[in-house]
């Protein structure tokens, strides 16, 4: 008689170990894969978008800069 495998056994540490790295490296497949299908923005396409970022950074920053001037005064006018 052949021997029977029991279906309901864990898979031994080896086997394990082996297929977590194989997990990784199938990850890493994919991404690249996905990667490949990605439309990438043009050199002025980036340089536009990173302005409009830094331009939005300076008018948050200026408006917060003002909300706390304004608070700092109010305290100040409740308490002294």
């Amino acid at each position: 008689m052949a021997k029977e495998e029991n279906k309901n056994t864990k898979p031994g540490f080896g086997e394990r170990f082996i297929g977590f790295f194989r997990g990784i490296g199938r990850s890493f497949k994919n991404m690249f894969h996905e990667l490949k299908k990605v439309s990438w923005p043009t050199k002025k396409d980036l340089i536009n978008y990173s302005v409009v970022v830094f331009v939005f950074m300076i008018v948050m920053g200026v408006i917060i800069g003002v909300f706390d001037l304004g608070a700092g005064a109010l305290i100040k006018l409740i308490t002294g």
